[in-house]
């Protein structure tokens, strides 16, 4: 299983699967991340804390504890 934490910088992927309960797995899907879209990995803080990601045609930041929970291929 690869997680969207495990994806290098300027690599495209597609979600295969979200994993996490309740308002977690709520708010990422709320973001725009469903199953079958395509996630473009931009930036990686320093640390790896946040994950900048574009999804759908805009920018957003993950956290850590967020990317573990995606899993991609």
């Amino acid at each position: 299983m690869k997680t969207l934490r495990q994806v290098k910088i300027g690599d495209t992927v597609k979600v295969k699967k979200l994993h996490g309960e309740g308002a977690v797995k709520r708010r990422i899907m709320d973001m725009g991340i469903t199953k079958g879209v395509e996630v473009h990995v931009r930036k990686v803080a320093p640390l790896g804390d946040p994950m900048e990601v574009t999804v759908r045609g805009y920018e957003l930041s993950l956290r850590k504890a967020d990317t573990d929970m995606i899993e991609v291929e």
